[in-house]
């Protein structure tokens, strides 16, 4: 059995978090390497200096001291409903596993952590994307694909 480390970001992590997000993005989008990320790494970089060990946690995995994988939750207040009264929501985004460590238990440990940080909050309602290769882990825990909702891009 491997045993890999993980650790919850910090502002110390913020410029390698934001350059992993780029290589998440790459590799959940089939993108090139060659394509420009300046702006979203600038944006992304702003985003976690905003947010990070409030609004957003990231765990990162190990093997001794390389990078293998990662995972984000989100926490968003909107306005209560009735199925959720206390407006109190997560969404789970940046969910990584390198290839060469695909398959052995990482993923679904950085979802439990994440899990685990929104049970700490109270949060009960917690939604993700999946591509296509994620969602025989989510549904695996648990998640199901929603009926109601709806996107538009302006």
């Amino acid at each position: 059995m491997e045993n890999y480390v993980y650790r919850k970001a910090t502002k110390k992590d913020i410029k390698f978090i934001s350059e992993i997000r780029l290589e998440v993005l790459k590799s959940a989008n089939n993108l090139d390497n060659n394509v420009n990320m300046d702006n979203i790494f600038t944006k992304t970089h702003e985003y976690y200096m905003d947010s990070i060990e409030r609004e957003n946690i990231t765990y990162l995995a190990f093997d001794d001291i390389e990078f293998i994988g990662c995972g984000s939750i989100c926490f968003i207040k909107l306005m209560p409903t009735y199925n959720n009264q206390t407006g109190k929501k997560a969404y789970i985004m940046n969910m990584y596993t390198r290839e060469k460590y695909r398959r052995k238990g990482i993923g679904k440990n950085i979802l439990n952590l994440l899990i685990g940080e929104a049970k700490n909050r109270k949060i009960k309602h917690i939604q993700l994307e999946a591509t296509e290769i994620g969602k025989k882990l989510y549904s695996n825990y648990g998640f199901y694909e929603l009926k109601n909702e709806m996107e538009i891009e302006i």
